[in-house]
């Protein structure tokens, strides 16, 4: 019972962002071989980046490229918030600075700018520009 009502209390986005940052850390952990995969094919020679670009366009295996490009725009996703989460938190244990209105502040800047910049990349990763 004691839960439901916890559930009740809506969460301040210092704790959105925070539960974002472990998640994200989570994600890149359990995409890691792809991660690898990925870094290996693009640099290996010619014919392997070729196999890697065509990725994004066939798909890998059974999976349609278009997957591949959701799966790699988490991955960016994943990748900006978790740095700038990251950054944030160094910011606030260097500094002292964990008031309340730094904290909201701050975790707003990060989810604004880890969105942001995801938005950019991904319009360049779906060939936007």
């Amino acid at each position: 019972m004691r839960l439901l009502d916890a559930l009740q209390y809506p969460l301040p986005i210092g704790g959105i962002v925070s539960i974002l940052h472990r998640a994200s850390g989570v994600m890149m952990a359990v995409l890691l071989p792809l991660i690898i995969w990925l870094f290996d094919t693009s640099v290996t020679s010619e014919i392997s980046f070729d196999r890697f670009a065509s990725a994004f366009t066939a798909g890998i295996g059974f999976v349609p490229g278009i997957l591949v490009k959701l799966v790699v725009l988490g991955l960016i996703w994943a990748y900006l918030h978790h740095a700038m989460a990251g950054v944030r938190h160094l910011w606030m244990d260097a500094t002292h600075q964990v008031t309340k209105e730094f904290g909201r502040s701050s975790a707003i800047a990060t989810a604004v700018a880890s969105i942001g910049l995801t938005v950019v990349l991904g319009a360049k990763l779906f060939g936007l520009y």
